[in-house]
């Protein structure tokens, strides 16, 4: 078995509580302001907002995991439409992430001999 297809056994295991979609976020929103935002609710198991890979920037919506189900959807109905960091923050169930084909690492240019002779 291959270590990816480890992990994500792993991972789908850990946790059988709903996963939260938090969209709207401000760009000053960070995971703990998020977790602060979400204990209201209950007990936070992890609150996570995705930044950009290049610019560590948010992208405006993170994922919320509260440690029981009805947490979870107590979450979701309290917090959907309520203020976090000056914006009206959109709460919902995430969806599972669709399998996406595997990239070949994008740029990829054939290196050649070109000035090997150059003087």
């Amino acid at each position: 078995m291959k270590w990816r297809s480890l992990l994500l056994v792993i991972s789908t295991k850990k946790s059988m509580a709903i996963k939260l979609f938090v969209g709207s976020l401000a760009w000053a929103t960070t995971d703990e302001s998020l977790n602060h935002h979400f204990a209201q609710a209950g007990t936070v198991a992890s609150a996570r907002v995705v930044t950009d890979r290049e610019t560590g920037r948010s992208r405006g919506f993170g994922f919320v995991e509260m440690s029981s189900d009805d947490e979870a959807r107590n979450a979701l109905a309290t917090l959907n439409n309520t203020e976090l960091d000056g914006r009206t923050i959109n709460v919902s169930e995430a969806r599972p992430q669709e399998e996406r084909p595997q990239r070949d690492g994008g740029n990829y240019r054939p290196r050649g001999n070109f000035n090997r002779d150059r003087n």
